[in-house]
This record gives structure tokens, sequence and C-alpha cells, in this order.
């Protein structure tokens, strides 16, 4: 583990945890060095027929290159998809350390929707397993490393204690990942944070039954009446994944759980203002945690915010090059 990781200092004029989770939005540019670019349909051994849409990057002219080193694998949160903008800063900030990227959306998600008919869920980390499996030997024996964020946070902590069936995993990050998702989903729908419920609600819906979705008349209308995150959690996707109801999904997919089963090398970052996630459950593992895993707390930077002074790359990428490096 390095010694040290960057300190965090807010960038003017994004103070608080509600500003720098908003920039993304307010700010949503990205800059790109050169590139090339190749869309990937990855299948999932279960018999759906369904295959994950992944975006394969690679910086100009490394295909010159006898041997790269490990590919970043990006694996977006809830809503989210290869074009959210934390995961397109992040493909941004590793190309430009000439790194092999793939952004990967999750079942039914962004380009997955038109070779989905299900959907992703906090318990999905075999089908992610099974997808990445189906990546060309070449970018497999060159190692992998994962890179979740919010939900595929917790997705990826899930997925690292569980059978990773061979997959040649060499380190990985976790950023503002909801590991206790019954306190997240009191969070995000508390009075203070309607707003962000109203949207992330409306998102959710618009997801989940755009065309391509495969869903009952049950599950369609579960969806459309919900009026919560927790009711759309309760009476779609719990029992569409085979959980007896929102509480027994929550508690069986929480990451702080499994932490001490996790092997490979694993920083795990997060803010005390994260308005969407409690920190409670992080400071309740910090001390417990296995020595492979690291976690950085900062008392600021929101929810995939992390926008700090001195430097216009995400704070996180930064700390992650550097956990990289010591590997």
């Amino acid at each position: 583990m390095p010694e040290s990781l960057p300190e965090f200092q807010p960038r003017p004029p994004w103070w608080g945890g509600d500003l720098q989770t908003l920039r993304n939005r307010i700010v949503p540019l990205v800059s790109f060095p050169p590139r090339i670019s190749r869309r990937l349909h990855l299948p999932i051994n279960d018999g759906s027929g369904d295959e994950l849409a992944a975006l394969l990057e690679k910086p100009r002219g490394q295909d010159a290159k006898p041997d790269g080193g490990p590919v970043i694998i990006l694996i977006h949160g809830l809503a989210g998809s290869e074009d959210s903008i934390y995961m397109r800063a992040s493909a941004a900030f590793h190309l430009k350390r000439e790194r092999t990227v793939l952004r990967l959306n999750l079942r039914g998600a962004g380009a997955s929707r038109a070779t989905c008919g299900g959907h992703y869920y906090a318990g999905c980390g075999g089908e992610i397993v099974s997808a990445l499996g189906t990546l060309d030997e070449r970018l497999l024996s060159r190692g992998l490393i994962l890179i979740g964020y919010s939900l595929g946070g917790n997705i990826l902590i899930n997925l690292l204690a569980e059978d990773l069936r061979g997959l040649p995993v060499v380190a990985a990050a976790s950023v503002s990942p909801p590991i206790e998702p019954a306190q997240a989903a009191r969070r995000i729908m508390s009075r203070r944070n309607w707003p962000y419920h109203a949207w992330l609600l409306r998102a959710m819906k618009a997801e989940s039954t755009a065309p391509g979705a495969d869903l009952t008349t049950g599950e369609r209308d579960a969806i459309v009446h919900a009026r919560s995150i927790y009711a759309f959690d309760d009476h779609f996707i719990a029992p569409r994944n085979g959980y007896a109801g929102a509480d027994d999904y929550y508690a069986r997919t929480a990451g702080a759980r499994v932490i001490s089963a996790i092997d490979a090398p694993l920083l795990i970052i997060h803010a005390l203002d994260d308005p969407w996630i409690p920190p409670a459950p992080f400071l309740s593992i910090e001390k417990a945690a296995p020595p492979n895993v690291r976690i950085a707390l900062t008392a600021s930077g929101g929810h995939l915010g992390f926008h700090a002074r001195g430097n216009r790359a995400p704070w996180h990428d930064r700390c992650i090059d550097t956990f990289l490096e010591a590997f």
C-alpha cells in the first residue's frame, strides 16, 4: 500500500458536499487525448442471451507497443452508463497515462439496453465476472484493474468477495460506494435530499422501462407506481432477483459485510460530507479492514465529486493513480 495519498482541498467555488456533487452536471466538459475506440458486446453466461455493451479505448499508438499494463475496467453507478461524466473523466485521466480503458455498461444500462432484456442490481457481480471473462485473451493476460463508482463500487466490493472464476484482477478501487444500502436509501429519501431523490427515481424509471426491457405487466406497473427508491427496490428489483423484499435485498448486498473476505488490493474512497451516503459504515469498518484494504476518508468531496484545488483532474482519480503505482 502507498504510504500517503494526495491531500484533498476543495477547489473554489465548489465548497461543501452539495456543490462538489453537482459540479459534474454544472460543468460536464471532459477533454480526451487522441484515442482509438471500439464497441464490444460481452455475453453473460446465464442462458438469457443478454450481452453487456462496453467501450474499449486505447491511447493512439499503443497498438505499436508489444506489451501494455493492466486494463482499467470502469463500472458506473445507479442510473449511470459509459457516458456518465465521472466515467468519461476517469477514462480520459487513464488514457492520458497510456492505459487501456474499458467503460462497462451494466445490464440494461446505457448502450446495454439494446442488447439486454434484464436489468442490473446490487448483487450482479457474477454477471460482470462472466462478461469480462469473454474478453480477448491478449487483454486478460495483461491483468485487470476494476474501478467502481457509487452503486457500481458496492457491486465491485461484493464481486471481489465472491468467486472470480480465474479473472486476473490485479487491484481494485471503489469510489463513494453505498456499502450499507439501507442507510443510503434512508439518506437519499430524507427531506433535505428530495431534489436528488426525485431526479434519481425518474432516471431509474426511465432506464428500467426503456424500449428493449423485458418486463411483465406487474413489473411495469410496480415501476410506474413507485413513489420512492425503496418502493422501486421492494416491488421490482428485489422480487425480480430472488430477494424477499427491499430490506432483505439491502442486507444481503451490503458491501460492508464482506470486506474481510476480499483478497485483492482494494482502495475505498469516501467523503464525510457525501449528501447521498452516510459516513457511519466507513468509520465502523475503517479500523477492522484487512491490510489489503485501504479506506481513504476526506472531510469534503461530496458524492463522486472530489474537485480539488490545484489540479483539474478529479482527486479520486489521482489517488487511484498513486494506489496503482504501488503495484
